[in-house]
């Protein structure tokens, strides 16, 4: 499967707001609004699709990646790309999210590889955590937003 990477069109985003993940991990559902919409338009937000034009995923860098509540935990006090993603729901827990984060992390790295890369993950996503240990992260800091417990986690360059 070839994998590119383009901004996202208005349709996408109303298409990526509707994916519905079943539990546990519905806690990545979204609500289709304008705010939603606005926020994935933004220059901070690509969505990858494969050589037939249907959408893999998603994701984003910089603070749209960050969960607010880690602040006070000093989760983001080092200097790091912040990276977040999300995957199609038919396609989750089907082998493929080596591939689609590895594609990820070259197209990052190919900017700054000297900054590390860093990620939230809410910590019952044991799925998303153990592919991201299988790529090089390393688990950080562990925090709360008052109802899920996240945890940072950082490849070194």
């Amino acid at each position: 499967m070839e994998l590119f990477i383009q901004r996202l069109s208005r349709k996408q985003a109303v298409e990526i707001l509707n994916w519905k993940y079943p539990a546990p991990y519905n806690f990545y559902n979204n609500e289709e609004n304008e705010e939603s919409i606005k926020e994935l338009l933004g220059s901070l937000y690509s969505v990858v699709i494969d050589e037939n034009g249907q959408i893999i995923g998603f994701f984003c860098t910089g603070d749209s990646a960050q969960v607010p509540a880690g602040n006070q935990y000093g989760a983001y006090s080092e200097t790091c790309i912040d990276i977040g993603l999300g995957m199609k729901p038919e396609l989750t827990g089907k082998g493929m999210g080596l591939a689609f984060f590895s594609f990820l992390i070259g197209h990052i790295q190919r900017a700054d590889k000297a900054v590390p890369l860093r990620l939230t993950v809410a910590k019952f996503n044991v799925r998303a955590i153990r592919l991201y240990e299988k790529l090089g992260f390393k688990r950080k800091i562990e925090f709360s937003n008052g109802s899920t417990e996240f945890m940072t986690m950082i490849k070194d360059s």
